[in-house]
C-alpha cells in the first residue's frame, strides 16, 4: 500500500482542517513548496495536493501553486484537485503537470459529467468520495447530497476512472483513526482500487489499512504534520514484505 502525504492549499499556505471545517484551520507551513519537497525528500513517491481555496469556492484558485509544486517535486507524481467542476478545469490542472485530477462534487452531482469526464480524462481521474455517513458531501463538504456513496463509486468505476479516494469526512484531521470498516465494504463493491483518507493516527492505523483488500493507497495529513507518524516509519510498516527464497 502506497502512503500518500497530503498538501493542503489555502491561501497560499500549507493548513490542515478539522473535519474539512473552515474555521478549523491549522496552518503548517508558509512554503507548500517546500513542504512537498520534503516529504519526497523523506521516501514519498506519490503526494496529494488540494486547492481547499477552490474547493469551498467551487472553481479552482491554486493552480499555479500546484503546478510550482509539481517541478519542485518532479518525477514524483501528483494527484491534485479542489474545486474542478468542469472539463476544462480538469484539462488545466493536467496540463500543469498533474498527474491525476481529483473529482468530487460534480461528479456525485451529475452522472453525465461523470461520464463524459471519464471518457476523455480516464485512468488520469480520480473520483473523491467523501463520506457523511452513507451519503456523500459536496461543495467543500459544507453539503451533503442525495447520493449514496457506494452508488457514486460504482458510477465512477463504470467511468473508467484510475481509483475512487474515500473519506469519512467525520474523521478527517480529527486522528481518530480511519473508518476501516467502511473502507473495505467500499473496497468490496466495486473493482477499481480505492485510496483511504481521513483520520489516521498512527502507523497501526496504516496496518490495518494495507491488509484490507483493494486498498491501494492512504493518504495522510495531519498524523504527518504533528509528528505522530514518521514517513520513514509509516512507508516502513507498509512496504511488502520480502519474498522467500
Amino acid at each position: 500500500m502506497i502512503v500518500i502525504p497530503a498538501v493542503d492549499l489555502r491561501e497560499g499556505r500549507c493548513v490542515r482542517l478539522r473535519e474539512g471545517r473552515a474555521d478549523a484551520e491549522t496552518v503548517f507551513s508558509d512554503d507548500p513548496v517546500a513542504t512537498a519537497r520534503r516529504w519526497v525528500d523523506l521516501g514519498a513517491t506519490r503526494l496529494h495536493v488540494v486547492d481547499l481555496d477552490g474547493a469551498f469556492a467551487g472553481a479552482p484558485r491554486q493552480t499555479p501553486l500546484i503546478a510550482a509544486i509539481v517541478a519542485a517535486v518532479a518525477p514524483v507524481p501528483v494527484a491534485a484537485g479542489g474545486g474542478l467542476r468542469d472539463l476544462g478545469a480538469i484539462e488545466t490542472l493536467l496540463a500543469a503537470g498533474a498527474r491525476w485530477a481529483i473529482v468530487g462534487t460534480r461528479a456525485a452531482l451529475d452522472a453525465e459529467f461523470l461520464r463524459e469526464a471519464g471518457r476523455r480524462f480516464g485512468a488520469r481521474l480520480i473520483v473523491a468520495v467523501d463520506g457523511r455517513g452513507e451519503r456523500v458531501a459536496v461543495k467543500g463538504w459544507t453539503e451533503s447530497a442525495e447520493a449514496a456513496v457506494v452508488d457514486v463509486a460504482r458510477r465512477a468505476q463504470d467511468a473508467g476512472v484510475a481509483s475512487v479516494l474515500y473519506t469519512d469526512v467525520s474523521r478527517d484531521g480529527t486522528g481518530r483513526g480511519p473508518n476501516v470498516e467502511a473502507t473495505a465494504a467500499l473496497a468490496r463493491a466495486i473493482r477499481v482500487p480505492v485510496l483511504a483518507s481521513g483520520g489516521v493516527a498512527d502507523v497501526e492505523d496504516l496496518r490495518r489499512l494495507a491488509a484490507v483488500e483493494g486498498v491501494e493507497g492512504a493518504v495522510v495529513g495531519q498524523a504527518l504534520y504533528t509528528g505522530a507518524i514518521a514517513l520513514p516509519d509509516a512507508l516502513a510498516a507498509t512496504a511488502p514484505a520480502p519474498a522467500r527464497p
